[in-house]
C-alpha cells in the first residue's frame, strides 16, 4: 500500500467555467466526503495527482490548509481524448477503518497445451481490508489449468486482514476450449484452384 501526500486547497468557486479555470491552471477540481461530514470542495495539483491515481486503491494524505485527511478514490473522471483528469471523487477514511475495494487480479504460468484461452470474468477482486493496508494486487498461478478449468474467489489466497466481499463460488478466471476451424468444403476448394 502506497501512502502519497498531497497539499490540497478549498475550492470556493463552483460551476462548469470554474472548473475550466482550475484544469487550466493544471489542477483538479475534487470533492472529499464521507463519515457523515459535509462536502468539502478542493483543488489539487493535477501532475501530482495524476501520478498518485496510477497506484491502485492509493491512499493520499490532504494536507488541507494545515490538517490532515486520508482519503482513498472512489470515481475518477478522465477526457476521453487526452487522458488527463477531469474530476475525482474521494472518500475519507480513517486509520484501522475497513473499506471495501476492488483489487486488480494479475495471472501467472502458462496453460497446459492445447491453444486453450483463458478468460477473466473478474479483472478486479471485490474484497474488504483495512484503509491503511490495501493490497496493490493479487496474482493468481494458472499453470496447468485445461479447458474447462476455473479458479473462484475462495481459490484466491488473500493476504493477512483481507476478506472476500464477493460470493465465495464467483467465478474469477476460466479456461476456455480453443475453437478448431472447419475444413472447407470440396465443392469451395476446386473453385479455387
Amino acid at each position: 500500500m502506497s501512502e502519497v501526500k498531497i497539499t490540497a486547497e478549498a475550492r470556493n468557486d463552483f460551476g462548469k467555467g470554474a472548473a475550466r479555470r482550475v484544469r487550466r491552471n493544471n489542477q483538479v477540481p475534487v470533492v472529499l466526503y464521507g463519515h457523515g461530514s459535509d462536502p468539502v470542495h478542493l483543488n489539487l495539483p493535477g501532475h501530482e495527482l495524476l501520478l498518485a491515481l496510477r497506484t491502485p486503491n492509493v491512499l493520499l494524505n490532504l494536507d488541507i490548509a494545515g490538517r490532515s485527511e486520508l482519503a482513498i478514490p472512489k470515481a475518477i473522471q478522465r477526457d476521453p481524448l487526452r487522458g488527463s483528469l477531469i474530476h475525482v471523487d474521494l472518500l475519507v477514511v480513517k486509520r484501522g477503518e475497513t473499506v471495501t475495494v476492488e483489487i486488480p487480479v494479475e495471472t501467472e504460468g502458462e496453460l497446459a497445451a492445447g491453444g486453450n484461452l483463458l478468460e477473466h470474468v473478474l479483472n478486479a477482486l471485490p474484497v474488504e481490508a483495512e484503509a491503511t493496508h490495501i493490497p496493490q494486487s493479487l496474482t493468481v498461478s494458472v499453470a496447468g489449468l485445461t479447458a474447462g478449468d476455473a479458479i473462484t474467489a475462495k481459490d484466491i489466497t488473500l493476504p493477512k486482514g483481507v476478506s472476500l466481499a464477493v460470493d465465495a463460488d464467483a467465478v474469477v478466471i476460466q479456461v476456455l476450449a480453443a475453437q478448431a476451424e472447419e475444413p472447407a468444403a470440396e465443392g469451395d476448394a476446386s473453385a479455387e484452384a
